[in-house]
């Protein structure tokens, strides 16, 4: 018999940061409005689109956190909160801590919240974010969250990064949820146990083990997010984005059908199938379509170059 799914909780009532919280949230969503950079990319090939993930993914985060910080007035309006910052941790959970400035590194005291923060790249080839996230509920304040903040250039192949609004969940219910959907949900014959460390506290120190490990995972999917389905909705939204007038999933499918280095009947054929699925769904007078249909027409020129 299937054990009940868990429930998402939130601080106990009489946690006195709750309008913080709610602040923090707020912000969060309201980073595409903020959100500021210096780098700019110039003189990508569109076949090498797919490794800005690994090149720029870092850089994003610490922006992001920059833009958190200058947003203080967002998630501080009144001011209660003049000593304290967010400030990014390395090689342990959470990446970014609300904390007091003055706090020695390392301790606990002092800190609010805490965010496991994850760059996308929009167009990633995978389609989807790719982290891990194989913390154990313990470790997980009640308050702490779990932000993913998708990010594209702002002409696709060049410009300055451009941040869409994140999906954001309670970083403990997220935890609890992919040990539930391992456990209960998956289809598998292996064994689906999971072994938890003990004495483990919210905001651990770098040598504590806090993962959660699976007895058996050959594949190696243990702690793979994006496929527990919690973010499925915020997927399907996230792919509707425009970029330069067109929906990111077309963007993604014409890297794909070159970066994949078929041979020209295949890219050709493949043209052809994108051609007729977007005549079936987009509506003839859509200029979305009228676009796309133009990107298309634009591709097969390459082919007869």
């Amino acid at each position: 018999m299937t054990s009940p799914a868990p429930i998402r909780s939130s601080p106990p009532d009489n946690w006195a940061h709750q309008a913080l919280l709610k602040d923090v949230r707020e912000a969060l969503y309201s980073l595409p409005s903020y959100f500021r950079t210096q780098t700019n990319i110039e003189g990508i090939s569109a076949t090498d689109i797919f490794t800005l993930n690994a090149a720029l993914g870092a850089a994003i985060e610490n922006q992001v956190v920059e833009t958190l910080n200058q947003m203080r007035s967002v998630w501080d309006p009144n001011e209660q909160y003049a000593l304290y910052s967010f400030r990014r941790q390395s090689q342990t959970f959470p990446d970014v801590l609300l904390r007091r400035s003055t706090a020695e590194e390392g301790s606990a005291d002092d800190i609010i919240l805490g965010i496991e923060l994850k760059g996308w790249y929009l167009l990633a080839k995978e389609g989807e974010p790719s982290f891990r996230f194989q913390v154990t509920p313990a470790a997980c304040a009640p308050q702490d969250l779990i932000v993913v903040v998708p990010w594209v250039l702002s002409n696709v192949i060049a410009g300055e990064p451009k941040v869409f609004s994140p999906y954001i969940e309670v970083a403990k219910y997220a935890a609890e949820y992919r040990n539930y959907h391992w456990t209960e949900l998956r289809r598998t014959q292996s064994d689906r146990s999971i072994v938890s460390p003990v004495n483990v506290m919210p905001y651990p120190t770098k040598s504590d083990r806090i993962a959660d490990v699976p007895r058996s995972d050959t594949g190696g999917n243990f702690g793979r997010y994006a496929r527990t389905g919690l973010m499925d909705n915020y997927l399907a939204q996230a792919r509707g984005e425009l970029l330069c007038g067109i929906k990111a999933e077309h963007w993604l499918h014409f890297f794909k059908i070159f970066q994949e280095q078929k041979s020209t009947e295949l890219i050709r054929a493949e043209i052809e199938a994108m051609r007729a699925r977007i005549s079936s769904t987009e509506q003839n007078a859509d200029p979305q379509r009228i676009a796309l249909i133009g990107i298309i027409n634009h591709l097969e020129t390459f082919l007869d170059a």
